[in-house]
């Protein structure tokens, strides 16, 4: 007869199913809370009626009372069935930004994780997830985000111009509500807290990239209630705990709210990072800052790394090197959604230099440009910027210029970069908003710049040997600067360049 399994034998099974257990009721419990979400309609305790005074009054400052929260937790239920599409996470109204984490079984290339402004989305796709989402991770990840464009007043896009639109810094018209521009429909419970269901044809008025929310035809001051009208649970204090309606094309959603579920959020970098307390520098910091440009003549140059997304769509990604002595980067580019191309870009003391260059299939993009720069690609020369990104390469080889203006300096916080601590200084002059990343040496670990579409483009710098045949030797007779242009680059272009942190001409 075998000998009975020991208890040492048994033990890792039983965690096994444990956990296996474990997940299967977090799941069940997630789907009935949004199928809870979807089956919104309210038991009738008395016959639906008009609003009285202090109903309409209640309404007319749910979304104030939202706003005055500053945050919440949200879970958000767009569609139905095979369709629906399921985000769980945070709004901070006051900033504004939603963090949220998509799944569903309708969701789709939207799963993964998103951050949004109330013009800019980014996304982190996660192909992968679990359809049934968890909230997302407080401090969120630090790869893989992209800019994205979405369908105006669909899905995602009209989800997230709802939560941003259920706050606002005054109270509506009491008077159209008053006079039968809504309804009482019933009492319901949300969170422990007995509300009143009202229905009324007041749409959130929030934009993503500049489209309101709503159905087509739907106005916020129609006179009087419909049957798909908005309806807001809202409690004694005028708090709104569950919102439902229809986005275009008649698609349901639901919002629910946990105003005891609060916390800061922290944005990704493209969107500036976690929150600090700007100040203006210290003395030793101005001191840092002042020595900069002799710290980087001194030194060979950096290799360099780029992440940049600009324009509605772009999301760029690069590699080189930069030399300050020489006067000279060099870079290799790459959209990430452009296969089998990338583009190499060369600024020097005659100007800016670009060219497209095909790649084989399986090129790890956008790899490093290759050396010697090649002479037959069809260079396309240009005396100034063309674009942001060119501004940013611009601005990191006139880091070593004079200082910015102590005035049009904050540092914004403390940080790490490359395993060191750094601190964060923003230079804002002439439309220009520029952040040093400046290690305790006084070397700029990182550059960003704040693009016109909301977005910041970092380039990353290391240190270091350059690669032979990267740049002219420095006996190499000066040659002028690229000109200086007395006005901003063209509509892609950012708002100026630099001469040194800050400085623009």
């Amino acid at each position: 007869m075998p000998p009975a399994a020991s208890t040492e034998d048994s033990a890792p099974e039983r965690r096994r199913a444990t956990l296996v257990a474990l997940g299967v009721v977090a799941a069940a419990s997630a789907a009935a809370l949004v199928a809870g979400l979807l089956s919104w309609t309210p038991a009738p305790t008395e016959a639906a009626r008009a609003l009285t005074g202090d109903e309409a009054e209640r309404l007319a400052a749910a979304r104030v009372s939202t706003y005055r929260d500053v945050r919440a937790g949200v879970r958000v239920a767009v569609g139905t069935g095979a369709g629906r599409t399921d985000l769980i996470g945070w709004v901070d109204w006051s900033r504004p930004l939603a963090y949220l984490a998509v799944g569903g079984p309708g969701a789709g290339q939207d799963r993964g994780l998103v951050q949004a402004t109330g013009t800019v989305v980014v996304h982190r796709p996660d192909p992968t997830a679990i359809v049934t989402p968890a909230q997302p991770p407080l401090v969120p990840p630090g790869d893989r985000w992209r800019l994205r464009s979405l369908p105006a007043d669909r899905g995602l896009a009209g989800a997230l111009a709802v939560l941003f639109g259920l706050a606002a810094d005054r109270t509506e018209a009491v008077e159209p509500l008053r006079a039968g521009g809504g309804r009482w429909l019933g009492r319901d419970t949300v969170g422990g807290e007995q509300v009143d269901v009202l229905q009324a044809a007041r749409w959130p008025t929030g934009w993503i990239r500049g489209t309101p929310t709503g159905p087509a035809g739907a106005s916020p001051g129609q006179p009087t209630a419909g049957g798909s009208d908005p309806r807001w649970w809202v409690d004694r204090d005028a708090r709104l705990r569950r919102w439902a309606g229809r986005l275009a094309g008649g698609v349901p959603i639901t919002v629910e709210l946990d105003r005891t579920d609060r916390p800061t959020l922290w944005p990704v970098d493209a969107l500036g990072g976690r929150s600090g307390l700007p100040r203006a520098p210290t003395d030793e910091e101005a001191t840092r800052l002042g020595r900069l440009a002799a710290r980087l003549r001194t030194g060979s140059g950096a290799a360099v790394t780029v992440a940049a997304p600009l324009g509605g769509t772009a999301n760029l990604r690069g590699t080189g090197w930069l030399s300050w002595s020489a006067d000279v980067a060099y870079l290799s580019v790459a959209e990430l959604d452009t296969l089998g191309r990338r583009t190499l870009l060369r600024r020097n003391r005659a100007g800016f230099a670009r060219a497209d260059v095909p790649v084989g299939p399986g090129t790890a993009a956008p790899g490093p440009p290759p050396l010697p720069p090649p002479t037959d690609v069809g260079w396309r020369l240009a005396g100034r910027p063309v674009d942001e990104l060119d501004v940013l390469v611009d601005t990191a080889l006139r880091a070593d210029g004079p200082p910015p203006p102590a005035d049009a300096t904050v540092r914004v916080r403390g940080d790490r970069r490359a395993g060191r601590p750094v601190d964060v200084f923003e230079v804002r002059h002439r439309g220009l908003r520029v952040r040093y990343w400046l290690d305790r040496s006084g070397f700029p670990r990182r550059l960003e710049l704040r693009t016109a579409g909301g977005v910041w483009a970092q380039l990353d710098l290391a240190p270091g040997p350059l690669p032979a045949g990267f740049a002219p030797p420095r006996a190499e007779p000066p040659r002028p600067k690229p000109p200086r242009p007395a006005s901003p680059p063209g509509k892609t272009a950012g708002p100026g360049k630099t001469a040194g942190p800050g400085r623009v001409t």
